[in-house]
């Protein structure tokens, strides 16, 4: 088994705010982070696949192929875009990293769902020194 991995960048706009609380709860909890306004961050994006190396091409899978799956499925849904209102597969969600990830491991998982290679993991970075890992 071996595993590669594959990084991508968008840039997003995002809130993290519940509407059943005021904004003074929301502060509280949410910090900056529940602007009115909205806030963003540039996200460094990893994506890991596992399987076998394929003898005729030495490939577990070709980088074109991973890289436009997750351009297609990702990352041109969500750069430049808003979290909370623009993005199909977080509709109803809270955008918090967290949930960020694991809806990106969703929305990447069946493509690559397949005999030879497995989505094993997605790490997000909202910023430098914060990041999550989502092994499914």
């Amino acid at each position: 088994m071996i595993y590669i991995t594959r990084r991508e960048r968008f840039s997003a706009a995002h809130r993290l705010y519940r509407e059943d609380w005021s904004q003074e709860r929301n502060e509280q909890v949410f910090g900056n982070c529940s602007n009115p306004n909205w806030h963003g961050h540039n996200y460094e994006l990893f994506v890991t696949v596992k399987g076998e190396v394929n003898p005729e091409t030495g490939f577990v899978i070709d980088l074109k192929v991973m890289k436009k799956i997750i351009l297609a499925q990702v990352v041109d849904k969500l750069d430049h875009k808003n979290i909370n209102l623009d993005v199909d597969f977080m509709a109803g969600k809270r955008a918090s990293t967290e949930v960020i990830a694991i809806a990106i491991f969703d929305q990447l998982k069946p493509h690559f769902d397949q005999e030879q290679v497995q989505l094993h993991a997605v790490k997000l970075y909202e910023t430098e020194n914060n990041y999550v890992e989502y092994f499914g």
